[in-house]
């Protein structure tokens, strides 16, 4: 999208699986973009952008930016229990530590997470894109009405629903344990409606797939999922196949063409056009006051 070139970077492993990067192009006062979602074998993409960020500062980079479509760590954000970890402030750390001049990422699990960087963070929003494919995709979107699946993500529900002037409905969900849901409450009328629900994060889909059911219990003509990290891990796929959804749309801040191959019901929003521009603004901020 910005018509630039990839750096030419080569990434290994010794046999005792320590990450090895070589960078092979001068950096030297450039301003350096490193890309890199949290995704997949989190933990090795964390250390190979660690390592990378380093082995750019050592290297005299002007500015290093990291781009994280998806946060890694992000659920991790707040002592919740005795003696849980903040990790997503420990990431905050590392890349800090690493050297990260400047980070830009995409909807964010809790918009606080800004704060535990004292670098500029840019959190961009994925809601934009999600109007213009209700407003292009949904047949009758008008006659829809938005569902959050839950009491946490009603905020970013109501904004869509008042941004479309629809209707807004709420699922209260009772958990026994982490990624498991005993019970489902819809709030809200959803009668021969097509409902659409709202999230920021797909996991294992159990929530998704039981509230979609909870929906077409209550009346619903149809059911939709639109969000914006697709993780889609463990048995997400057959949940989803299996599942009343019509549709799960996410975007592609988490790579998932191989997922699609095996779920006809994946569709995707492309967020490139997103991240490029505020790569494009960043970069040309920076040259523009010089």
């Amino acid at each position: 999208r910005l018509g630039t070139d990839l750096a030419n970077v080569t990434v290994s492993k010794y046999s005792n699986q320590e990450t090895a990067v070589t960078i092979g192009e001068s950096v030297r006062d450039e301003d350096v973009f490193i890309i890199q979602s949290g995704c997949g074998e989190i933990n090795d993409h964390l250390m190979e952008l660690l390592i990378m960020i380093n082995a750019c500062k050592t290297a005299s980079a002007r500015r290093i930016t990291a781009v994280l479509p998806c946060f890694p760590y992000a659920r991790q954000d707040k002592k919740d229990k005795s003696r849980a970890p903040i990790s997503a402030k420990l990431v905050a750390n590392m890349l800090s530590v690493a050297g990260a001049d400047h980070v830009i990422t995409m909807d964010l699990h809790a918009s606080q997470i800004q704060g535990f960087f004292d670098c500029p963070v840019d959190n961009l929003y994925g809601e934009p894109s999600v109007l213009r494919y209700i407003r292009e995709n949904v047949p009758d979107w008008k006659k829809a009405i938005i569902v959050s699946p839950d009491a946490g993500g009603a905020k970013r529900a109501t904004s869509i629903a008042d941004h479309l002037d629809l209707d807004f409905a709420l699922i209260h969900k009772e958990r026994k344990k982490a990624n498991e849901v005993s019970r489902m409450v819809l709030v809200g009328d959803v009668t021969d409606k097509i409902a659409i629900l709202v999230d920021d994060m797909a996991d294992t889909c159990g929530t998704l797939g039981l509230a979609a059911k909870t929906l077409m219990d209550n009346g619903a003509s149809a059911v939709y999922a639109i969000v914006i990290h697709g993780v889609l891990s463990g048995k997400a796929l057959d949940v989803i196949n299996n599942s009343v959804l019509t549709r799960v749309v996410v975007t592609n801040t988490i790579p998932h063409a191989e997922k699609k191959k095996v779920c006809p019901k994946l569709d995707t929003i492309d967020v490139s056009a997103v991240l490029a521009e505020a790569i494009r603004r960043t970069h040309n901020e920076r040259y523009d006051l010089e």
